[in-house]
């Protein structure tokens, strides 16, 4: 017997992992179907990661089962699907239509530009009306932020930040509500400590789970079909389930909160986790809700377990950034990913793949990455970011990196983060300076530089660190440019105390490291 026409065809891409999106609004179950696609073509339009691809796969798997054992209809396409593989989500959605039609397909607001024009390409080739709905996961919707974006003469997020504050009544007092925990909006002067010598000692380790069935077979496979891709998936721990995320939630708030905010620009060799939340994967693939994460924080700070200054901190790294960065992206896009305010052209250096470098703090980050596929902010814009930016790499190369290898990289959170406040690509439409630094930056907020063969107070020689070398080149590269800005023009003065023959010297190392001379270590014997 023939199976009746359907009504909606809901599409669930792999970072909307959350039943009560806007997308199943009104969904029947008698009428309306779920559809999901492991589409060959989302780990390879950029070389993604084992572990990026792993946890992708896994989040929708999981998500697979609880649909089925909710005893909702679903259509899902695996990778191995004895129907044949989807090369791309298009060709798969078109081959479920003509093999059962819809009337109608409905989606919550992709994260990726990319795929909203190729799902509406899609809709419009086979016939059909495609609802695009709303993704109320996030607190401020894209119109709301270009309303916002459209009374300022610059975009800052400080501004956004405040105002998000005020209208979801988030650390806020007074007898309006309407003055600012504390008094005072930004605890920054009260945070973002290093270390020092003695390191961080007793660091309370983050939640890891050991893979279920579902993982594990995701893994075999990422590792047998994927195995030129970078990095391993071997050391999954990531929570893919709701419910392990609220258990990653209440382990952060309950052992590494309170020290957040001095901590959470610190960096130490082999300590990939330290004081920060891992709350990203389970944030951008829709496990958890961030006022869920918000609320917890802010009643932290109010039952006396966690300071104010780390509890705003991360709260604004929640409310404040993850908001603003989305609504930079929609409000710019599809031309924000052409951005090259500076005309950067040099190529990435192939060992961002690998981690074969001699420069100590690049060799941690980029180990750590590749083997995890993660890194706190602080690796990747003052490390990974800094060096790509000084060195002048593309940036949408730069962008291509990051969105391959970190596993909670969605391009409308990872695109604004990579061109605009890492590269300055924008030309400060985001963000209102370049995050260039010598590597004294480093030395202060790690201890990298204790055992590393470069010295981060030489700008020249062959013991230069090279991330001096190349903020000095910078500078004399865009000093015209950065002579007047009001946040660039002291760094660009001290240009004026080096003499002629040393900036010579300066453009002259900065090339050899341009050309892999400096920093770049041979391929391991057994290859990358």
């Amino acid at each position: 017997m023939s199976r009746p026409p359907l009504r909606n065809r809901v599409l669930v891409l792999g970072d909307q992992l959350d039943p009560g999106s806007s997308a199943f609004d009104g969904f029947d179950a008698t009428r309306d179907t779920v559809w999901m696609a492991e589409a060959a073509e989302e780990s390879t339009h950029v070389w993604s990661s084992r572990m990026r691809i792993a946890v992708f796969l896994s989040g929708m798997r999981h998500f697979a089962a609880d649909l089925r054992g909710r005893g909702l209809p679903l259509e899902y396409r695996a990778l191995d699907d004895p129907r044949g593989e989807a090369g791309t989500l298009t060709e798969a959605l078109a081959a479920d239509h003509a093999a059962r039609p819809s009337e109608r397909l409905v989606v919550t607001e992709p994260g990726d530009h990319r795929v909203l024009t190729a799902l509406q390409a899609c809709a419009r080739a086979l016939g059909l009306a495609l609802e695009v709905r709303p993704d109320r996961h996030f607190l401020c919707s894209t119109a709301a932020f270009s309303r916002h974006a459209g009374t300022r003469r610059q975009l800052r997020l400080e501004t956004f930040y405040r105002a998000q504050r005020l209208e979801h009544g988030v650390l806020m007092q007074g007898p309006d509500g309407r003055e600012p925990a504390g008094g005072q909006w930004n605890y920054d002067a009260d945070n973002r400590e290093a270390f020092g010598a003695q390191g961080p000692g007793f660091v309370p380790p983050p939640l890891r789970f050991e893979p279920d069935d579902i993982t594990r077979e995701v893994i075999a496979t990422v590792e047998r079909r994927f195995a030129s891709h970078p990095g391993s998936a071997l050391a999954f721990g990531w929570p893919m389930t709701p419910a392990q995320a609220r258990q990653v939630l209440d382990a952060f708030i309950a052992e590494r909160l309170p020290d957040y905010g001095r901590w959470q620009d610190a960096m130490w060799t082999g300590e990939p986790w330290l004081y920060h939340s891992h709350l990203s994967v389970a944030l951008n693939l829709k496990l958890i809700d961030p006022r869920e994460v918000i609320a917890a924080a802010e009643r932290a700070w109010k039952d006396g377990r966690a300071p104010l200054p780390a509890v705003e901190g991360f709260i604004r790294q929640i409310l404040g950034w993850r908001e603003y960065v989305r609504g930079v992206y929609w409000l710019h896009m599809p031309g924000y990913l052409e951005q090259n305010a500076l005309d950067a052209q040099e190529a990435l250096p192939d060992w961002y793949w690998t981690g074969r470098t001699d420069m100590a703090c690049l060799a941690d980050a980029l180990g750590q990455t590749l083997q995890l596929g993660y890194a706190h902010h602080i690796q990747r814009l003052m490390v990974t970011g800094l060096y790509a930016l000084m060195l002048g790499v593309e940036p949408r190369q730069v962008h291509g990196w990051y969105l391959s290898v970190y596993v909670d990289a969605v391009e409308w959170v990872e695109l604004p983060n990579v061109l605009g406040m890492s590269q300055f690509a924008d030309g400060g439409a985001m963000s209102s300076k370049p995050y260039a630094a010598t590597g004294q930056y480093i030395d202060r907020m790690s201890d990298h530089c204790r055992g590393c063969r470069y010295r981060p107070r030489e700008r020249t020689g062959d013991r230069a660190c090279p991330f001096t070398t190349l903020y000095w080149d910078f500078l004399m590269r865009h000093e015209a440019r950065f002579a007047r800005h009001p946040r660039m023009a002291l760094q660009v003065k001290n240009l004026a105390r080096i003499a002629e023959p040393e900036r010579a010297a300066i453009r002259g190392r900065a090339q050899a490291i341009r050309r892999g001379e400096v920093g770049a270590l041979p391929p391991a014997p057994d290859g990358p």
